[in-house]
């Protein structure tokens, strides 16, 4: 089950999840939290949706189709943070939460308020939670500038409640490489810096990923590799759509 925001023009957010799904070969199941006007350019405009319809959502489908995993993206506001906390009271599934602060394009998809009430009643019950430097940065107040300070993030969210962290460096000089902490364990994971810019939604691929792959059993130790191959390859492929930061390759092979 996917837990995020729509966007329209198919490169982020549930429409992405729910194709990264597919090429998992699992089923799909989407909770829309907010709705974008959006394309490869820009944002015009962010609708979040009722807290009471969140719930709702999920509570229908976790009562009838129950998912092997979970994931979050956009969730918007703080009243919509708390929804989908009290919806997943006492679900053990693992939850792989994607701390979605910003889109693409530099515009906010969740509110400063709604940060504190995640950390406060969603981390703690996060299996995973995988967020980038700059989302890292703002949960953690530690600046991060190398995979040393990547781990201390790690160990604070840690500290949050978080049972394990992915720290994604992508938005550092040089091979995108990502630390996971996981268990008392370190595992680091590269690929090559790619020259396009055809990145939307990698985050979003990459969280649904890494999700698909522990409803299929795996662990997590090899979701994250699966899903950091995929990622790579999908990225590397991208079909080159739109005028400016173009979706990736959700069709790209994981194997």
């Amino acid at each position: 089950m996917s837990i995020a925001g729509s966007d329209p023009s198919g490169g982020a957010g549930i429409q992405s999840d729910l194709k990264t799904f597919h090429q998992f070969g699992v089923y799909g199941e989407a909770v829309i939290t907010l709705l974008t006007v959006q394309n490869t350019v820009r944002t015009d405009r962010v609708e979040v949706m009722p807290p009471d319809l969140v719930y709702e959502q999920i509570r229908a489908v976790l009562e009838d189709i129950p998912p092997a995993a979970i994931k979050t993206g956009s969730l918007g506001s703080d009243d919509v943070v708390r929804a989908v906390a009290e919806a997943l009271e006492g679900w053990s599934a693992p939850l792989v939460v994607d701390p979605v602060l910003v889109d693409k394009h530099g515009v906010a998809l969740a509110s400063e308020s709604a940060w504190r009430v995640m950390r406060e009643h969603l981390l703690p019950r996060t299996t995973l939670v995988t967020p980038n430097v700059p989302e890292a940065e703002a949960f953690t107040g530690i600046t991060i500038r190398d995979t040393e300070s990547m781990r201390q993030a790690a160990l604070c969210l840690r500290k949050m409640g978080a049972q394990d962290v992915l720290v994604k460096g992508g938005h550092l000089v040089g091979a995108p490489t990502d630390v996971l902490l996981h268990g008392d364990s370190w595992f680091e994971f590269r690929a090559p810096r790619l020259d396009t810019q055809h990145t939307h939604g990698t985050g979003c691929a990459y969280s649904a990923a890494i999700t698909a792959g522990l409803a299929r059993g795996l662990r997590l130790h090899d979701a994250v590799a699966r899903a950091k191959q995929y990622l790579n390859e999908a990225i590397r492929t991208a079909p080159g759509l739109g005028h400016g930061h173009g979706p990736v390759n959700h069709q790209a092979p994981w194997r």
